[in-house]
């Protein structure tokens, strides 16, 4: 039974994670966290490379689509220099986590930490998007900044465990005044290259936890169906379906943290 919760778990959550550009790890993080199938090390190791195989998926799809790149929604030098930033931060925020879970004495409260804080983003997320028309956005063009906002949306992703979800969009409409479409984009390629530098992280500390292999060769397929899916939707529905869905996923994923602040506690 909890090999089916996996898999429903891990292929939903990449499905609205490609079309929304929440990545689906800030889904499948706190519910596999909350059913308790596996320990939170290994949760938060597994969902990233089922997001990173969700990402990758869903990026080269939508790089793929030779309408959107006519449009020029695609911009290179601003997306390296973004990727660069979240690369450092990525790195950061795993150290971060190794630091949280060397100091606790059971390790299972790095859950509840992160539950608090993924509740404190997805509240914060939420607001936004309800209050998005009378918020006056920026279109900020500033190379240190953007370096400095790929750092922060890397390290807060690499330690949440969730490749970044609600925090990169907002951060991409604030600041850059991006539509909805184009802001998912950008956030799935946020989202691949944060997971990236996390699993490298990974395999250079020699933190990876134990687990069979043949669950996260289970999970990183599920991940990258979901992805194929998920993208190829994104393109038949409208942005304003997109941002009812994202607001939808946001009150689930804030009653999850709440119960898994709880739980962990």
């Amino acid at each position: 039974m909890e090999y089916l919760v996996i898999i429903a778990v891990c292929f939903f959550a990449s499905v609205v994670g490609s079309i929304c550009g929440i990545g689906g790890g800030v889904i499948i993080k706190p519910v596999l966290d909350a059913t308790g199938v596996m320990p939170v090390t290994t949760i938060f190791f597994l969902s990233g490379c089922t997001v990173l195989s969700m990402s990758l998926i869903s990026f080269y799809k939508n790089i793929k689509n030779r309408k959107q790149r006519r449009k020029g929604d695609f911009d290179v030098r601003f997306v390296g220099l973004l990727a660069f930033g979240v690369v450092l931060g990525g790195v950061s925020g795993k150290w971060a986590y190794q630091r949280v879970l060397a100091c606790l004495p059971d390790r299972s409260r790095v859950g509840a930490i992160q539950a608090f804080i993924l509740l404190l983003v997805t509240l914060l997320a939420f607001f936004y998007t309800v209050f998005k028309s009378r918020i006056h956005s920026r279109t900020i063009q500033a190379r240190p900044v953007i370096l400095l906002t790929g750092i922060f949306l890397g390290l807060l992703s690499a330690f949440l465990g969730i490749g970044g979800g609600p925090i990169n969009l907002i951060a991409l409409y604030y600041l850059f005044s991006m539509e909805t479409k184009q802001a998912v984009q950008y956030s799935l390629f946020i989202i691949l290259f944060s997971k990236l530098a996390s699993l490298l992280s990974s395999l250079l500390t020699r933190s990876v936890p134990d687990f069979p292999i043949w669950i996260l060769l289970l999970m990183v397929f599920c991940g990258a169906m979901g992805g194929a899916v998920g993208s190829t939707i994104n393109t038949k529905i409208p942005g304003r379906t997109v941002d009812k869905l994202f607001r939808a996923v946001l009150l689930l994923i804030a009653g999850i943290c709440v119960y898994n602040i709880f739980l962990y506690y």
